[in-house]
């Protein structure tokens, strides 16, 4: 079953599971936003639009661009555009493969979406694309540390991974293959660490690359 298969089953009770499980969560990563007057925001794997709880509340982006795979996700995510005072636009497109233009924002949100693709190394690789020179990717999903032995969790990865999301995902070799970015800020949010919120900064044009990322 595909991806765009999958969530279209789960597009009904997506927000029964997911809205009170990740609200404080998704709330203190995307605080670190601000109010992002005048800047460009792409939130890529919108889903049914759970993050437009915090974004339209507490931020003013000059523009917002939401994409997911699954038209029946975004259909509830334009639910919640109704409220939004900002420009919000709601695009079907695969995270792994953007129609949207480089170099293009600010900020990128991930939330939810790089333990759920097939290719996560290509979504991150397609945020850097889109981000400006010294802007930020706000990441907030499940991680294993490398080496982390985690049996249960990477036994029942591959099971997991044709029904809903992966476990078994290990976020530093993600960012080892990119010069480009810095991570910036890394701390747990959920389930004693395993769920991690991290922000990436994208060097400036002419900056050499300085590692705040500590272990």
């Amino acid at each position: 079953m595909s991806l765009r298969q999958t969530y279209r089953l789960w597009a009904p009770m997506y927000d029964v599971f997911l809205k009170p499980a990740t609200r404080s969560a998704r709330a203190k990563n995307l605080a670190q936003l601000g109010r992002l007057d005048g800047l460009n925001l792409a939130v890529i794997g919108i889903g049914s639009g759970l993050d437009l709880e915090w974004l339209r509340l507490h931020a003013r982006p000059a523009q917002c661009i939401g994409l997911d795979i699954t038209r029946a996700m975004l259909n509830k995510a334009q639910i919640r555009r109704r409220d939004c005072p900002f420009p919000l636009h709601l695009i079907e497109g695969d995270a792994m493969q953007t129609p949207l233009a480089s170099g293009q924002f600010d900020y990128v949100v991930l939330h939810l979406i790089l333990a759920v693709v097939p290719n996560p190394a290509a979504v991150l690789a397609e945020a850097s694309r889109l981000l400006k020179p010294g802007g930020q990717i706000l990441i907030f999903d499940k991680f294993l540390h490398p080496q982390q032995k985690a049996p249960l969790r990477r036994l029942i990865s591959p099971l997991l991974g044709l029904l809903a999301t992966r476990t078994d995902v290990e976020f530093e070799p993600l960012l080892a293959a990119h010069s480009e970015l810095t991570c910036v800020r890394d701390e747990p949010l959920l389930a004693r660490g395993w769920f991690r919120g991290i922000t990436l900064q994208k060097h400036p044009i002419n900056q050499h690359p300085i590692n705040h990322h500590k272990d």
